[in-house]
């Protein structure tokens, strides 16, 4: 099961943070405090897998990847596999880039609600739900389509002038 969903940017700020366990807002903060001392003390050519059991607790695994100025960070236990869990980062960011043509972190800050409809296709409830970066797109625009369709319809008119004329 996957535990948590992270993307922190090099000066150790959240830029989404997905916890799929219950934690409490002081423990979030504290997990994600452990993570971003861990990534930026470790070698750029060192494994993107390492065992999160003094953050996590047993059985916890964490896998990342780091893109410009954005860390990615999948933290799981022993039921997923490792490489799986880097190309599903692989996937969220692909995602993302078709999403965003060529995300940057600005994307992610100004847009937090498509981030997370993205990442909710891609996972729910620590489960992996779809894995293919077409699909997760799909969806997404099937969302955004249906919130402009909600949000066109009006039952006040456009104008004040359409309200003296009555």
């Amino acid at each position: 099961m996957i535990k948590a969903v992270l993307v922190i940017n090099t000066q150790g700020k959240p830029r989404l943070t997905k916890f799929y366990d219950f934690l409490t807002v002081e423990k979030q903060q504290e997990l994600i405090r452990g993570v971003f001392g861990v990534l930026c003390s470790r070698a750029e050519k060192v494994s993107n897998f390492m065992q999160a059991d003094s953050i996590f607790g047993p059985d916890s695994r964490l896998v990342y990847k780091h893109y410009a100025t954005l860390y990615f960070v999948f933290v799981f236990d022993s039921s997923e596999n490792e490489l799986a869990m880097l190309d599903l980062i692989q996937v969220f960011v692909e995602t993302l880039d078709k999403c965003f043509r060529n995300v940057c972190e600005l994307d992610i800050v100004f847009n937090y609600s498509k981030l997370h409809a993205i990442i909710d296709e891609i996972i729910s409830g620590g489960q992996v739900l779809e894995t293919s970066s077409t699909e997760v797109m799909r969806a997404v625009e099937e969302i955004s389509k249906s919130e402009a369709a909600s949000n066109s319809i009006s039952l006040v008119p456009k104008t004040v002038s359409g309200w003296r004329s009555r």
